[in-house]
């Protein structure tokens, strides 16, 4: 897509050095904005004045200037979307991402969906929490027009103790009407902390997917994926060479030399109507290959992968 590559040029001309907790200098900037849309009629793509998915077609944000691991974004949305600490699903179908994060009773306390199933303080739970998720299912399918769909993963309490407090924290879901009248569900994303090479192109992807199915819960068709950028960085070696296996920029110059790919398309199996659906799918029984025809990807067809080391 060509709003990463422009993300990418942005940051290699005009970020600026800054030291932080992983002892890797990045190249930083400051609030980057773009926004995606479903609906060809609605023309909102700030980046390039066209509609960046013709028609109604179930596309997805996946990168293709690199390969990316669609297998890894759809079993870590599922583990979001059911609420879980406990990594053992991810495990059961070989996703890492969170292992530097994992405690001796193998959870990770700061899991977003524990915070979008079960925040911290009096809700509508007997447990004392709030079910965020659940709340703005039924406020969708119930007022669609409300502007109170927030969902936030950021907890002060947790965040400021935390390892690895929430990167991507804020989400509003608000439905908008195109030109023609038609309810559009849009999604907007707020990120604190943003890692161009390794975790923005899943945040982009794993996000235009959870518009998906929360348009498919809530019976709206999606219209907008926004997404705000705070520091937006990318990791790079000293200035006299050192922590070189962690720079990150002739990766990202590689992939600004490559062609983008048509985005490819996403099917969702049509039982899925119900957050129980989902969360069915995190059965011990269930296969990552039943998981992956749950949301089966079509014509992705990207160039090869690139390999980034994590700072953590």
């Amino acid at each position: 897509m060509k709003v990463y590559k422009d993300m990418i040029e942005e940051v290699l001309v005009s970020g600026t050095r800054k030291e932080n907790r992983t002892g890797i200098d990045t190249l930083s900037t400051f609030n980057w904005n773009y926004e995606l849309s479903w609906d060809w009629r609605y023309l909102v793509t700030s980046a390039e004045q066209m509609p960046i998915y013709p028609g109604n077609v179930p596309t997805v944000p996946l990168l293709t200037t690199k390969e990316i691991s669609w297998k890894n974004i759809v079993v870590e949305l599922l583990w979001f979307l059911s609420g879980s600490t406990s990594v053992e699903f991810l495990k059961r179908h070989g996703c890492k991402f969170w292992d530097p994060w994992v405690d001796e009773d193998g959870n990770v306390p700061s899991a977003y969906g524990s915070f979008w199933r079960s925040f911290p303080g009096e809700g509508d739970c007997d447990a004392g929490v709030t079910d965020q998720l659940s709340w703005i299912i039924k406020t969708l399918r119930n007022d669609p027009m409300s502007r109170r769909c927030v969902m936030s993963a950021w907890d002060p309490s947790s965040a400021q103790y935390s390892k690895l407090p929430p990167c991507h924290f804020a989400v509003v879901f608000n439905v908008q009407l195109n030109r023609q009248g038609e309810k559009r569900l849009c999604l907007h994303l707020t990120q604190r902390s943003c890692d161009l090479a390794l975790g923005v192109p899943y945040n982009m992807a794993s996000y235009g997917l959870l518009l998906l199915i929360m348009s498919r819960l809530v019976g709206i068709e999606p219209g907008i994926f926004a997404h705000t950028l705070c520091d937006l960085h990318v990791y790079t070696q000293k200035p006299n060479g050192d922590k070189a296996e962690w720079d990150h920029v002739p990766g990202l110059k590689e992939q600004l030399t490559r062609l983008t790919r048509d985005v490819p398309r996403v099917v969702i199996d049509p039982s899925i109507r119900e957050l129980n659906d989902i969360e069915a799918l995190m059965k011990p029984e269930v296969t990552t290959e039943q998981i992956l025809q749950a949301f089966k990807l079509e014509g992705y067809d990207p160039h090869p992968a690139i390999v980034f080391k994590v700072a953590v």
